[in-house]
């Protein structure tokens, strides 16, 4: 999906790439699958601010996803292509064969009209969800289980795929968007293909409102800070700062923060490629 430029018509047009949405077909969402959002402003239960830099935004309604894909072996036809406030993918809305609807995460060039199934032993097509014992090696694949009947929890995002690279006894090999290489158990599903709205990445918000409307209120910097809030805080002009830490004093910028006996690291085969 194609991006587009606008004319600096206004000072906050200047510098924003807009979205073309030439994929949307629907503009209503359905009304089956809403549900509210609670928004908390970044407080507790006491109306202490716990999140700092959370407020306001536009209100949105929380689309209903099916990540489980676990009506098996019922045709599915695409209706409609929608956008969803919640996420950076776009969703398709299923009407299957038994008359239930369901939103999904919409795969590239998947299409209205399209039939999609999920379950053992059906083709490898776009947007049909199987095993991963079931899916031919060196596929493009996203929305990735983690654990059997979890609910998809990797390559979501807009954009976002892994690649079946092996499979070794009860294991599947995954490299995953980060180039890390990962096991994960063959009885876990997936989807075929990559996510939509892989433009998402090339635009530009061209001003600082269109952050606020996202619920995003502005991030003060710990080095402009005093002593008592951040530890990089304090000094005359630009002399202060230090190495660059968090409010709460742990290190950045390069300073591992996983846990070095955390349970999941045997499944881990390669780790992400860092920057240097």
């Amino acid at each position: 999906m194609p991006v587009r430029k606008l004319n600096p018509v206004t000072p906050g047009q200047r510098n924003k790439i807009a979205n073309t949405f030439e994929q949307i077909t629907e503009v209503k969402p359905e009304k089956s699958l809403l549900r509210p959002i609670k928004k908390s402003g970044g407080r507790n239960n006491t109306g202490k601010m716990t999140m700092r830099y959370i407020g306001g935004g536009h209100k949105r309604r929380y689309r209903v996803i099916d990540f489980k894909r676990d009506k098996d072996n019922v045709p599915a036809v695409v209706k409609s292509i929608e956008y969803d406030p919640n996420r950076t993918a776009r969703i398709a809305l299923l009407y299957y064969a038994d008359g239930e609807k369901r939103y999904i995460i919409a795969p590239n060039s998947l299409e209205v009209g399209q039939t999609v199934i999920s379950g053992e032993k059906v083709a490898p097509e776009i947007g049909n969800a199987l095993p991963l014992s079931d899916i031919p090696l060196g596929t493009i694949i996203h929305n990735i289980e983690l654990r059997p009947n979890q609910g998809a929890v990797m390559a979501r995002s807009a954009g976002a795929y892994a690649q079946l690279v092996s499979r070794e006894g009860k294991y599947a090999l995954i490299k995953l968007p980060s180039s890390e290489v990962r096991m994960i158990l063959v009885t876990c599903k997936a989807t075929i293909g990559t996510v939509s709205n892989a433009d998402h990445a090339l635009e530009r918000s061209g001003k600082a409102g269109r952050t606020r409307w996202l619920g995003r209120r502005p991030r003060v910097r710990g080095v402009v800070m005093n002593p008592v809030d951040h530890p990089m805080g304090g000094g005359e002009g630009k002399s202060s700062g230090g190495h660059p830490r968090s409010r709460t004093g742990l290190l950045a910028k390069g300073f591992k923060t996983r846990a070095k006996k955390k349970a999941s690291n045997k499944y881990i085969v390669e780790r992400r490629k860092t920057r240097k």
